[in-house]
């Protein structure tokens, strides 16, 4: 045990024998992977800085920077039409709501969000309504999702006649990977 009213106490070095914590460190820091030595601890308090933003190009952390700012936000309606929300590339954020009516016994009402690269289509999410009596039956479904789109990659959304599909997109991070800061920032 360590005795914090002595200040002379020596410093004390353990030897840290696990393959996993080695793994890793051969992972993430490649120029010593071939090192050979053990990993080790000491009863020294050493602080820690967190380069982590500075070194992914940004200077506000990842939670701030996918703040929504009015420069930064692509608003949209979707009703009744096939629309494209999304056709750049990058990381992206679709958030909102889905709101289907049906307003017989045989109606059905339909949301799709379609991934496509412009030769098949992929459905990553839908919003259905189906009535089963006289009465009009709304539903409203919140979404919220990040995609990734490539080169030729988009998002389309398709809202039946009584589907409306609200929301917002939001660029996270460009193709590489680095973050996109609120408009104004």
């Amino acid at each position: 045990m360590i005795d914090s009213s002595n200040p002379n106490q020596p410093i004390q070095n353990y030897e840290i024998v696990n393959s996993g914590l080695e793994s890793q460190v051969a992972a993430l820091l490649p120029s010593v992977a071939g090192y050979g030595g053990n990993l080790r601890s000491t009863n020294t308090i050493i602080p820690i800085v967190d380069l982590t933003a500075a070194a992914e190009g940004s200077s506000v952390p990842e939670s701030l920077a996918q703040a929504l700012a009015f420069g930064s936000q692509t608003a949209f309606s979707v009703s009744g039409a096939t629309t494209t929300i999304v056709s750049n590339t990058g990381f992206f954020r679709i958030f909102g709501t889905n709101i289907c009516s049906a307003n017989s016994p045989v109606a059905t009402t339909r949301i799709q969000f379609i991934l496509t690269d412009g030769v098949s289509d992929k459905i990553i999410l839908q919003a259905e309504n189906r009535a089963t009596t006289a009465n009009i039956i709304t539903t409203v479904t919140p979404f919220d999702f990040i995609c990734f789109f490539a080169a030729g990659e988009s998002l389309k959304i398709t809202a039946g006649s009584e589907g409306d599909a609200v929301g917002s997109t939001r660029q996270l991070a460009d193709i590489s990977g680095t973050i996109v800061t609120p408009s104004g920032f």
